[in-house]
C-alpha cells in the first residue's frame, strides 16, 4: 500500500510538472498590431518573474512619403495564473510619426493604453502565446486627441513566440 500512495503521488507531481509552463526568464518575439496608425509592429516580451514582464514594440513605414515609425514600452503586471493562462493588467506608452492626410507633412503623436488582458497557450505549444487586451487608450493623431475604450483581438493583440 505504501509504494502504490509513493507511486500515485509521483506521477501526480510529474503531471502536475508537465502541465505548468514557466516563461520566467524567457523572451518573446512575435507581433502586435494595437497601433492607432493600424501598422504592424515586432514586439518583444521578457517575464522578469512570475508577477510582472515587460515589453516593447517597433513599427516601421518607409516609403517615398517618408518613414514613419512607431516606438513604445509596456509593463504587464499579472493578476492570475493558469496552467495555459495568463491574466494581466498592462500599460503601454508609444510615440508615432505617420503622414498628415491634409498637408501631407509627418507629424507625431503619442498613445497610451491601460488594458487588461489575457495571453493564452495550447498545451504542447507552450512556446507560442496568443492574447487579447481590453480596456481604455488617449491617443493624439491626425490632428486629434481621443479618450476611448478599446479591445484588441487575438489578431490585433498580440501573438509571441517564446524562446
Amino acid at each position: 500500500m505504501k509504494n502504490i500512495i509513493i507511486l500515485v503521488s509521483l506521477v501526480t507531481c510529474i503531471l502536475e510538472t508537465a502541465n505548468a509552463s514557466s516563461l520566467v526568464g524567457r523572451l518573446g518575439v512575435g507581433s502586435t498590431n494595437h497601433l492607432v496608425t493600424g501598422q504592424p509592429a515586432l514586439s518583444v516580451k521578457l517575464q522578469r518573474s512570475r508577477s510582472s514582464a515587460l515589453g516593447g514594440h517597433f513599427s516601421l513605414d518607409s516609403s517615398d512619403d517618408g518613414i514613419f515609425y512607431g516606438l513604445g514600452l509596456k509593463a504587464y503586471r499579472y493578476i492570475y495564473e493558469e496552467p495555459q493562462l495568463n491574466f494581466y493588467s498592462a500599460l503601454s506608452g508609444t510615440y508615432l510619426t505617420f503622414k498628415d492626410d491634409e498637408s501631407d507633412d509627418t507629424l507625431s503623436g503619442y498613445q497610451i493604453d491601460g488594458t487588461l488582458g489575457t495571453e493564452f497557450s495550447f498545451q504542447g505549444l507552450e512556446s507560442v502565446g496568443f492574447s487579447f487586451e481590453f480596456g481604455v487608450g488617449l491617443s493624439d493623431y491626425q490632428n486629434e486627441t481621443r479618450f476611448q475604450t478599446i479591445g484588441h483581438s487575438i489578431i490585433a493583440s498580440a501573438v509571441h513566440f517564446y524562446l
